[in-house]
């Protein structure tokens, strides 16, 4: 009886530990093993810090990233095509790319690489985990104990090695390479660590252009979609999707080239810190630290909460782009729609954004706003310097800019823009945004490393281009 129920006990525990097999690569101290433990698991930890090569390839195991989990000295950490990785629910597992190491995520658009929450699908909220962070060596105006041109990356990722620190110091290279994110959804992340200090799904940190970040779909994110501290990272076919709050960061630097790019707000989500598409500063004081922000953007398509002028949606929602605290950031051929106000310049902090627009480093052209209840606004420097919303409507209606202000959202002719589960952003037959003379590229600021089109906005009226967001990405 005795032996029978002992070989009972002995079989139960054989079935229990067969039904959840887990892998832990990591000691449990912080340090890697790079791949050992048990490689029968169908659960693959990974925590800690990755020193040597990594590759997630098995479609059969659930990869899950435990607390901040570390790449350094050098590593590649590869994921490759159709492979999902978990950031787990407890720890808020966030994955942080340190200075010098890559990461290999490059999808296909029939085999996109999901980053996401572990919760079950039903349950994922935003902020469930933390985000991926890449850290590079170009340059950025930020500071760190005193020392320029190096920052410490929001969120609370740094510690006593550094690994969350990000420029080049002394010797920046703008052509850093921290690898490629391409055909890569990132699903409900971001941790807001303290107000203003808070980790975004994905944030880039002095990334520089040998990197690659194309077709990058971010969904749900608690804090912004994509900030940018610093590098010149350029960035194409970016879909940010019910961001929280904002969906294109930039600070301290930024000077990378976007084009392409779709905004779609949940008209019930926003931020108490303000909510915009694009928010610009030059640093947090607006001050004349060099290399200034002065990201450029080509065929934006920016939807805000409003698909309708009679629609008002939550009242933390402020603009499509603010620009402010003396950035230079540019914007070409796209479309803001359906926000309270469609573009602020603001000059309420720091050194006036204004002097930027003067001195024809901040350029808008060829940009359509639509259906805004303000189209445009203007905020004065509270030392009294007052450019004037007479003078910015002067400026933005420049008849050789090109820029064009719609009341209603119905006058872009586009597909179906606000619909949520199924959006489609492409211009129908008479939509001005396909019109004759839509978009131009002479302008400096864009005649080089911009493809050429001749439409306004993210998305083609035909061919490729007009349906490069669609198949690879989720809406729901």
């Amino acid at each position: 009886m005795k032996k029978s129920l002992l070989m009972l006990a002995v079989l139960t525990a054989m079935v229990a530990t067969s039904c959840r097999k887990i892998e832990v690569d990591g000691d449990g101290n912080g340090n890697n093993n790079n791949g050992g433990g048990n490689n029968n698991g169908n659960e693959v930890i990974i925590e800690g810090t990755i020193t040597a090569d990594k590759t997630l390839d098995d479609p059969s195991k659930k990869y899950i990233l435990r607390n901040v989990v570390y790449v350094t000295n050098g590593a590649t950490f590869t994921v490759k095509p159709g492979i999902t990785v978990y950031g787990e629910l407890a720890t808020k597992g966030t994955l942080v790319i340190t200075r010098g190491a890559k990461i290999n995520a490059e999808g296909t658009a029939d085999k996109p690489i999901v980053f996401t929450s572990q919760a079950v699908e039903a349950n994922r909220r935003a902020g469930d985990w933390g985000g991926i962070v890449v850290l590079g060596k170009a340059s950025t105006n930020s500071s760190f104990n005193g020392k320029q041109g190096i920052g410490e990356i929001e969120g609370n990722v740094n510690n006593a090695q550094g690994y969350g620190l990000y420029g080049g110091e002394d010797t920046p290279n703008d052509n850093d390479n921290s690898g490629i994110i391409k055909y890569v959804r990132i699903e409900y992340a971001g941790f807001a660590f303290l107000p203003d200090k808070e980790l975004n799904s994905l944030t880039l940190g002095a990334v520089g252009k040998g990197t690659t970040i194309e077709y990058v779909q971010i969904s749900y994110a608690l804090d912004d979609a994509i900030e940018c501290f610093g590098g010149n990272v350029n960035l194409k076919h970016i879909v940010a999707y019910k961001t929280l709050d904002d969906d294109f960061d930039t600070d301290n630097g930024y000077s990378g080239k976007v084009q392409f790019g779709i905004v779609l707000r949940d008209s019930t989500r926003a931020d108490v810190s303000k909510v915009e598409g694009f928010e610009s500063d030059n640093d947090a004081n607006g001050t004349l630290l060099t290399p200034q922000t002065g990201a450029t953007y080509s065929n934006m398509t920016v939807l805000g909460p409003r698909a309708k002028t009679n629609n008002v949606g939550n009242s933390l929602f402020l603009a499509g782009a603010q620009i402010r605290r003396n950035s230079s950031i540019s914007i070409f051929n796209s479309v803001i729609a359906g926000w309270p106000t469609g573009l602020l310049i603001d000059d309420s902090k720091g050194n006036p954004t204004s002097a930027n627009i003067t001195a024809n480093k901040l350029v808008i052209k060829n940009v359509t706003i639509s259906g805004c209840a303000l189209p445009l606004a203007y905020a004065k420097n509270a030392t009294g310097v007052d450019w004037g919303l007479a003078a910015m409507t002067t400026w933005f209606n420049e008849a050789a800019k090109g820029n064009a202000i719609l009341a209603t959202n119905e006058e872009l002719q586009l597909g179906a823009p606000f619909n949520y589960l199924a959006p489609n952003f492409t211009p129908q037959t008479g939509s001005p945004l396909i019109a004759a003379g839509a978009a131009d590229f002479t302008d400096a600021k864009i005649a080089t490393g911009f493809d050429v089109v001749t439409y306004r906005g993210a998305v083609a009226p035909t061919g490729a281009e007009s349906t490069w967001y669609q198949g690879w990405t989720s809406f729901k």
